[in-house]
């Protein structure tokens, strides 16, 4: 055992094993849970201001920055009464568009960061990226981790590059992206989760998006362990953001069922749960309406950033 300030670091080499047929047992029982139509509507609203609305691709422009930002406050035109999402997320370069767009809104903005998604770039490279994104106005940072030094058994090496991305993101919040497509098994997803959250994560996070699989409920439920536990241990809360792959309303509920049997209510808001699935709003906002309405709505009646 080692010890990093006053937290007692453990050897990441131990790290608890995993009972893969034990985790798909509990996720099967959390996907049976039967939801009432007011509870349902109760966890659609729920979902909907846990939404990171993202855009992460080479071509993003201002105008398109401009207009995920103009949804993330104005969901649905015909429905005033709807909960704006928790945050949009872009590169460092549209964080100040971002930021000017969603002022006074509540909307928080993220900011991708250490040479996402691959993470293969110096560490000097790294912060230079973490700190230009927190200069801009970041209220967040999601940065991945250095997967093949992970699978190399480098443990302390990234460790260590958490920890100098958590000190340079300042009072931004830090969601860690483990890329658990890459991590290949849940004794993995274990051992990174707790890598991350022992250097400082406010957040764990599965994946850029950019892999498959990517937030499977089996990684998901390994995480919100970890999490549990570490909060057990330590008492310090870390949140969760499962990213990539959450498409529609059904598996939106079964994930919050999932948080709420696993972490309690305390976890159930947007301060330490997310999800990270742009193409999620609009199904929960066709369910909304139907629900409301009895009349389900086309794509054609919700923009698609």
């Amino acid at each position: 055992m080692s010890k990093k300030g006053e937290l007692e670091i453990p050897d990441f080499r131990n790290t608890p094993t995993i009972d893969k047929v034990g985790v798909e047992e509990r996720v099967a029982r959390f996907q049976k849970r039967s939801i009432k139509t007011e509870s349902k509507m109760q966890g659609l609203r729920m979902a909907l201001n846990m939404i990171d609305l993202t855009t992460l691709e080479g071509k993003d422009t201002p105008g398109k920055v401009k207009q995920m930002c103009y949804k993330a406050q104005h969901l649905h035109d015909v429905h005033p009464g709807l909960p704006t999402v928790a945050a949009v997320c872009v590169y460092p370069s549209m964080v100040k568009t971002a930021v000017d767009e969603v002022k006074g809104s509540g909307v928080k903005v993220a900011s991708v960061s250490t040479a996402f998604p691959s993470g293969q770039a110096p560490l000097e490279v790294k912060l230079m990226d973490t700190k230009f994104a927190v200069d801009q106005g970041a209220d967040e940072i999601d940065m991945v981790i250095s997967r093949g030094k992970f699978l190399a058994g480098d443990y302390n090496f990234v460790f260590d590059e958490i920890a100098a991305i958590k000190e340079a993101c300042g009072k931004a919040r830090l969601k860690v992206i483990l890329e658990t497509g890459e991590l290949v098994t849940l004794d993995n997803v274990r051992r990174a989760s707790d890598i991350a959250m022992h250097a400082g994560a406010d957040f764990i996070k599965t994946s850029t998006g950019k892999i498959k699989p990517a937030a499977t409920m089996q990684v998901t439920y390994t995480m919100l362990e970890a999490i549990r536990d570490f909060h057990l241990k330590t008492g310090r809360m870390v949140g969760m953001k499962p990213a990539g792959g959450i498409s529609n309303s059904k598996l939106a509920l079964h994930n919050l069922v999932m948080v709420k049997e696993t972490l309690g209510n305390e976890w159930l808001t947007n301060e330490w749960f997310r999800f990270g699935a742009s193409s999620l709003a609009n199904d929960v906002l066709m369910q909304i309406m139907k629900t409301e309405t009895g009349i389900y709505q086309s794509t054609d009646y919700f923009s698609i950033d």
